[in-house]
């Protein structure tokens, strides 16, 4: 990691890569892409998925370069993403995103009011899934196993998406050892940035 740069500008840069890989699939679903055939076109865009979720699970532990690899050591030995999140939870119980949206306060003093979304978007429950047959389809099948359903691959692709722009698109994050709260849009008005901005709880005695 670049001594230079801070926690929340190594977070943004991996969300940057999020978008990159968002469009690497987007080439393939929505503008006819394709890598020759169905079964590596398929495999092509789970890869980016499983990549994606990778990048997810990592972000917020970029606070704490130590403990970020103790567990990308482990991980990288067993790709388990039950055993993942729970790593990922002991170091960080705060590590995985809240999706939230902001809307103008009808608050006095208050210009933004910010709400969890509460569904639709990609839960842990879904992450574990979702990490568990990406993986399934980047093997070889077993010629005596059940046959890979590329069918239904073909439409889950959209909702995984789906899912996971809304978890991102605007949100949460809590670092290590870190105190407040970062709200992270994947992008403003006017430009395809990923931007940032530090909340810290008020002092009520002042």
């Amino acid at each position: 990691m670049p001594k230079h740069l801070s926690s929340i500008q190594l977070y943004a840069q991996q969300m940057s890569e999020i978008k990159r890989r968002i469009k690497v699939i987007d080439f393939f679903l929505l503008n006819t892409g394709h890598a020759l055939y169905q079964a590596t076109t398929l495999e092509s865009v789970c890869l980016q998925f499983r990549k994606i979720l990778e990048l997810i699970a990592f972000s917020s532990l970029i606070a704490n370069k130590d403990r970020y690899s103790a567990v990308y050591k482990n991980f990288a030995s067993n790709w388990n993403a039950e055993w993942l999140l729970k790593d990922l939870r002991r170091i960080n119980p705060k590590f995985y995103p809240i999706p939230i949206e902001e809307k103008p306060s009808q608050r006095i003093g208050i210009k933004t009011d910010i709400i969890p979304i509460t569904e639709g978007y990609l839960t842990e429950v879904d992450f574990i899934s979702t990490y568990k047959k990406c993986g399934s389809i980047l093997h070889a099948a077993n010629p005596y196993g059940s046959k890979t359903s590329y069918h239904f691959f073909q439409k889950a692709f959209p909702l995984w998406r789906k899912k996971i722009i809304l978890l991102l698109n605007c949100h949460e994050v809590h670092f290590v050892d870190n105190s407040g709260i970062w709200v992270i849009h994947m992008q403003e008005d006017g430009d395809d940035e990923v931007h940032f901005y530090k909340f810290e709880l008020m002092d009520k005695n002042n």
